[in-house]
């Protein structure tokens, strides 16, 4: 999860080399945190967080294959 999520991020904002993406696993829920440069903030984000909310999406389905709850966390 770790690396799809990192992968979408360095497309969407203008310093891809600031981006930095952890993961804490637990049992059943793993919450990855993304880190980007604060000018890259809204980016991310989107208008009314539909770009968070499409990546929250995306990384949902994906972790349905291994039967995992993932949290997404965008932090300045």
């Amino acid at each position: 999860m770790k690396e799809l999520v990192e992968y979408v991020a360095k497309l969407l904002v203008d310093h891809p080399d600031l981006v930095k993406v952890i993961e804490v696993e637990g049992d059943r829920t793993s919450v990855v945190e993304l880190h980007v440069a604060k000018e890259d903030l809204g980016k991310v984000i989107g208008k009314h967080g539909k770009t968070a909310r499409a990546i929250r999406t995306i990384l949902s389905a994906a972790s349905m294959k291994h039967r995992k709850r993932t949290i997404l966390e965008i932090i300045e």
